[in-house]
């Protein structure tokens, strides 16, 4: 095989969401994945508005849709079984709504990794992508000009960049030397036992999550399909992993006499460990393979598909001509930050989970130093070389709107054009883009004399986003803001501002 653009050890989701997004900057690559095929465990559910805003930029906003599960009500319940649980309780335990004023997504249902990866493999291929499964990354060698990277079946892949998206126990960042830090495996190991079972039929209404408290079955039950579903109990209790044992204990945690198949049985244990790098030279980590952190509050997968959101736009600069080699260094310096505000937030709830899900919780959240998982997930901040001036704390630990504010280092707020479906945020087409206050004709002049896109803001929005009426805002293609101009700004220093930021 001649020389790849970039070669992405991992066919995951993580990995496959890297591919479809370099696809989507016209970057092919090559995916090579250990496991024999996809994997047919569920693992993580939930998926933030932001994820389903890269999906949307990219065109895969109808195919994710529809793998999502509906068949279950989002809320939670807290019962000895299922059968005892008071479905009339159901409105205490919901998640806080969150408003769709923040996003132009919002979940319909929740996204088990194996329906997700259904979306994404075809997506990657079609895209560009090559995906082979049974192949594993078992050597890798880098000079100033690439990556030489041995394969399972013999073979040495020549690429311009390598990609470690093998999970935990990444084999690319063993390879690459990088070290972790953080206690390692935490808590006692859990069991994932994954089901088919008629609990709609059976019970009538169900919700997406029940915390069960039996003393012989203690655990999670979460829906992930019409009639699929996983147990989450510890292995101690179960015993083993045997279909008797694990049909025993999906019955006790039931609490009544219904027909279960059992699928198959997955033991793990929550694992907390950070890649001390996430850049070595042409190789770069995402996903776990670059930091693994407690599961509560679906941060993990969410922030491994934004470090491969982060990191597809740069590498598509790059190898375009367009941007320089000190612009990838910003994928460290952005994403290792966010992995260590993740990590914090995800601990916090490990050690509180009842803060995670309690709305009215605001005041006891703030006095451990917990975020609420929206403000974690959508209004998070960036702060590294390409970023001008940027504003790194946020107004508030609660309220996303509040902290989308059009600072620089903030991602940009969303607002639905006057009489259309389109939101201030598919104005950025995956480009840099100049928005300019309803004076600032001049910004956009010396944008198009550049090759950027630019975009005239109503006096409202301008005003609501601290733009002055004859200033702009430069916004990078993954939709965070990278300068705030003011109006007394030469226009020609914007050629300046886009060449620091796009380190050339």
């Amino acid at each position: 095989m001649s020389r790849i653009p970039v070669l992405i050890a991992g066919g995951g989701t993580v990995g496959l969401a890297m591919a479809v997004f370099l696809g989507h900057h016209g970057v092919p690559s090559l995916v090579v994945e250990r496991r024999a095929a996809p994997s047919n465990h569920p693992r993580a559910l939930g998926i933030s508005q932001r994820t389903l805003e890269f999906f949307r930029e990219v065109g895969l906003r109808d195919a994710v849709d529809e793998v999502a599960v509906r068949s279950t009500e989002l809320w939670k319940a807290d019962a000895r079984t299922v059968a005892e649980i008071d479905r009339s309780q159901a409105p205490r335990y919901a998640k806080s709504p969150i408003s769709s004023g923040i996003s132009p997504e919002m979940p319909h249902g929740h996204y088990p990794q194996d329906r997700l990866d259904t979306a994404l493999l075809p997506a990657a291929r079609e895209r560009g992508a090559t995906v082979e499964f049974g192949v594993a990354v078992t050597a890798v060698e880098q000079d100033a000009d690439g990556v030489a990277a041995t394969l399972s079946d013999g073979r040495v892949i020549h690429a311009d960049y390598l990609v470690g998206a093998d999970g935990v126990n990444s084999s690319v960042r063993a390879e690459l030397g990088i070290a972790t830090t953080g206690p390692g495996e935490i808590g006692d190991t859990t069991v994932n036992i994954l089901f088919n079972a008629d609990l709609v039929g059976h019970f009538g209404s169900m919700p997406v999550m029940v915390q069960v408290s039996h003393p012989d079955a203690p655990g999670m039950m979460l829906s992930v399909g019409e009639k699929r579903w996983v147990l989450h109990v510890g292995l101690d209790v179960v015993g083993g992993l045997s279909t008797q044992q694990c049909a025993a204990a999906v019955r006790t945690a039931l609490g009544a006499d219904v027909p279960v198949e059992i699928v198959n049985a997955l033991p793990w244990r929550a694992t907390v460990r950070m890649a001390d790098e996430f850049r070595s030279g042409r190789a770069f980590l995402v996903g776990d393979a670059a930091r693994a952190i407690s599961p509560l509050g679906a941060m993990g997968l969410n922030t491994g598909v934004a470090d491969a959101y982060n990191l597809a736009w740069k590498l598509g600069m790059v190898l375009a001509g367009q941007a320089g080699d000190r612009l990838l260094d910003s994928y460290h310096e952005e994403r290792h930050a966010v992995a260590e505000l993740v990590t914090r937030q995800a601990l916090l709830r490990w050690e509180h989970p009842r803060l995670h899900w309690d709305p009215a919780a605001a005041a006891e959240r703030a006095a451990v130093g917990m975020w609420n998982a929206p403000v974690v997930l959508m209004a998070h901040r960036y702060d590294s070389s390409a970023m001008i001036d940027p504003v790194v704390q946020v107004p508030s630990t609660e309220d996303v709107a509040a902290s989308l504010d059009g600072a620089p280092g903030s991602r940009l707020p969303h607002r639905w054009l006057d009489g259309t479906s389109v939101s201030t945020l598919d104005l950025i087409k995956s480009r840099f883009t100049v928005l300019t206050g309803p004076e600032g004709a001049h910004w956009a002049e010396a944008a198009r004399e550049i090759g950027l896109n630019a975009v005239q803001l109503d006096e409202d929005w301008a005003s609501s986003v601290n733009v002055d009426v004859d200033g702009a805002l430069l916004v990078r293609p993954d939709g965070f803001i990278a300068w705030r101009a003011p109006g007394s700004a030469d226009p020609e220093t914007l050629h300046k501002v886009l060449a620091s930021v796009t380190g050339r």
